[in-house]
């Protein structure tokens, strides 16, 4: 749940009525067309519905499992329909450049999948439109609903909520690392970078992984009152900030995290058996039992040295409407099929991403898993990540810091240097939350 989960048009306009509308009249088509927008998923029998297209283009993320398990979800939907689906396999991080670039010429997608954090930017960027899910609204969790809600408006069908956890392999772990302390002395006495053998590692110079470390600490993104966000409030060079980054920096400083790890080698390391634990996302679940079988287990993360759950960032993946789409209605019907019960326990079984849906949570197959459950108990311990314009101006600048703090850089001052360009990227954005 990642590598930032929870992402205004200035005017609703359908693509065709571009040449001919008004931002008034485009608002109204618009509102008439969420009115008589299908709300069941694969309904071909509504007689509102505009004439069927002979294909949809979805932008689905460029992860092999994920591709599978849309392409089993699209087979069936062309044989309900008779709609052919296009799904391309594009990064999510690139997803938004890249249809600001081809949505006016086009060749965009009718669909793209995305974290709620970007939700804000592109509404911003007026490059998705407003969802209509009806009735439908009720069958997802509540806090996937808030997620992709912005300013009143809806802005996708939410499809995952992931944070992530703890993996260890019980071949190389008598007992659940319960605190830090654990989780180091296991580093210490299983770390052996010469024969590419660890204890512990993870993505340290990742934000999004490396959060619970600060807020776990008394550090936040930006200032929240009743899901309000204070951007001009960034609590990312407090105490508790240069707490976590001094935490963080100690793991190179050990030698428990070499520098030049990347997720590929992280990721072939645990799986070949020679690392005892990895903080990572439930995206890998399948990877990681393949690898290991039995051996894998999975738990929250280690309580803090100050007896603090370290606070994850949650995060919700949807699929969002391109404002570009000549297919509008269409596209938010499969959408909403991509999403129903079925096909999210599909998408689950075949991708391993927890589905956003209340009963998908509460089948037997999620909640008495005992990989699962973990993640499911470390989301209670977790924070949406803020779903606002300026969230965006936030990642590079603390990556960055991230990467000076593993040089062993005075924590203090690159935290603040970083602060100060967020706050400089935020002012020359014109984001105003």
């Amino acid at each position: 749940m990642k590598k930032h989960f929870g992402i205004l048009l200035a005017m609703l306009l359908i693509v065709g009525l571009l040449a001919a509308c008004g931002p008034d009249d485009a608002k109204e088509a618009s509102d008439d067309k969420k009115e008589t927008s299908s709300e069941e998923g694969a309904d071909t029998t509504d007689s509102s519905m505009p004439e069927k297209p002979e294909e949809l283009t979805i932008w689905v993320n460029a992860e092999e499992k994920q591709q599978d398990a849309i392409a089993q979800i699209s087979e069936k939907y062309t044989e309900e329909t008779g709609i052919e689906i296009n799904a391309i396999p594009i990064d999510m991080l690139e997803q938004v450049e890249k249809l600001d670039v081809e949505g006016p010429t086009g060749n965009g997608p009718d669909i793209i999948f995305q974290p709620h954090d970007r939700i804000g930017d592109l509404v911003l960027r007026g490059l998705i439109d407003p969802v209509n899910l009806g009735d439908k609204e009720s069958e997802y969790q509540e806090a996937a609903i808030s997620a992709v809600t912005n300013e009143g408006e809806v802005w996708g069908y939410p499809a995952v909520t992931e944070t992530y956890a703890l993996f260890y392999n019980k071949s190389l772990v008598e007992e659940t690392p319960a605190t830090m302390q654990d989780l180091l002395a296991i580093a210490e006495e299983q770390t052996n970078a010469a024969n590419d053998e660890f204890g512990f590692l993870m993505e340290a110079a990742n934000f999004y992984f490396t959060y619970p470390f600060f807020s776990g600490n008394g550090a936040y993104v930006f200032a929240e009152d009743n899901g309000a966000y204070d951007i001009e409030d960034i609590g990312l060079s407090n105490e508790g900030a240069v707490e976590g980054g001094n935490l963080i920096q100690s793991w190179y400083d050990n030698g428990y995290i070499p520098q030049d790890l990347t997720p590929d080698i992280m990721n072939g390391l645990f799986s070949e058996g020679k690392v005892a634990t990895v903080i990572n996302g439930p995206w890998m679940v399948r990877e990681y039992q393949d690898a290991l079988g039995d051996d894998l287990a999975a738990a929250i993360l280690p309580v803090l040295d100050n007896g603090e759950n370290p606070k994850s960032f949650v995060g919700v993946k949807a699929y969002l409407l391109s404002y570009y789409s000549e297919n509008k209605e269409w596209a938010e019907d499969f959408m909403s099929y991509i999403t129903n019960s079925e096909n999210a326990m599909l998408y689950y079984e075949v991708a391993g991403e927890m589905p956003a849906r209340i009963d998908s949570i509460d089948d037997p197959l999620i909640a008495e898993d005992p990989i699962y459950s973990a993640f499911a108990e470390q989301a209670t311990y977790g924070e949406p990540m803020p779903g606002v314009p300026a969230m965006q101006q936030v990642w590079d600048p603390i990556n960055n810091a991230l990467s000076f703090i593993s040089k062993g850089e005075p924590v203090d001052e690159v935290l603040e240097e970083a602060v100060g360009v967020i706050q400089d990227n935020i002012a020359a954005s014109g984001a105003t939350q």
